[in-house]
């Protein structure tokens, strides 16, 4: 009875490390996430969530698995822009303004990584601590940071956008652009802190003055080049024509003759010339 009694408790205590070894929450602290790492099975595609049960078998082996926990926190990034709306220049000078339509942003951005992402960004980035996790966070901010200025340097073609996000402070439409174009990102802010911006409504009616004044040149001068061309096959005609007429006369000279009788001039004998 004793050696039964001694060989549960050894039972026991050998389920009790055997669960305590391979609890896989036991070493990701509150508030992190763990990636979990083995020589047997490689980078565990489940991520180690805090409040969810894991035991993992093959963690029972010495020296076998690794796991690293990362706290995603919120990265913050500014950044600043300057521009100007496009042929701005030309339209001052050809409405004779002074007006400046050039723009100056400063803006700031936030984010954090969806945890869903982690193991794969883990993965494809060969990560291995939280160090190295900051590092690839500091480089999405500046991917995020190179896109917005893309973007916001397109929207010179459709100043109504740029006016919205300059006036707003803020572009629902760009914070769901960067999401689409980053997915592993979420809590995603961007809103400008200071801005300089060009009268807008002077721009468009400039510009819509000197597209005005273009199209009214096309056609100016479409309308000259058909007159010249029509004049050019005027004359081509002609010349063939009269080409037509002096090769006639050269082989019949008798025909001179008759137009001098149509026309009441005095004959002209054909070897006249003789």
């Amino acid at each position: 009875m004793k050696k039964f009694f001694a060989a549960l408790i050894i039972i026991i205590i050998l389920g009790g490390l055997a669960f305590f070894f391979g609890w896989a929450q036991l070493v990701v602290p509150p508030g992190t996430y763990g990636v979990m790492r083995s020589k047997t099975h490689g980078i565990d595609p489940a991520l180690i969530r805090e409040g969810e049960f894991r035991w993992v078998w093959y963690k029972l082996i010495p020296t076998n698995v690794q796991i690293t926990a990362y706290r995603l926190n919120q990265v913050n990034h500014t950044l600043s822009f300057k521009s100007a709306l496009p042929s701005g220049s030309i339209y001052t000078a050809f409405a004779g303004l002074t007006a400046d339509f050039s723009y100056d942003i400063s803006a700031a951005f936030a984010f954090s990584i969806n945890p869903g992402f982690l193991v794969s960004l883990v993965s494809d980035h060969n990560i291995g601590s939280q160090e190295d996790f900051k590092t690839l966070e500091n480089t999405l901010a500046g991917e995020i940071e190179a896109f917005i200025v893309r973007r916001l340097g397109s929207m010179g073609e459709n100043t109504r956008e740029l006016e919205e996000i300059l006036n707003t402070g803020s572009s629902p439409a760009l914070e769901n652009a960067i999401k689409e174009q980053f997915p592993a990102i979420e809590n995603m802010s961007c809103l400008v802190k200071t801005a300089v911006f060009p009268d807008f409504a002077l721009y468009r009616r400039v510009q819509d003055l000197y597209e005005t004044y273009l199209s009214q040149q096309q056609d100016y001068l479409n309308g000259g080049l058909k007159e010249k061309a029509e004049q050019r096959i005027d004359s081509r005609l002609r010349f063939d024509e009269l080409e037509r007429y002096g090769e006639l006369l050269t082989k019949y000279p008798i025909l001179l003759q008759y137009l001098a009788l149509e026309n009441g001039a005095p004959q002209v004998p054909a070897n006249s010339g003789k």
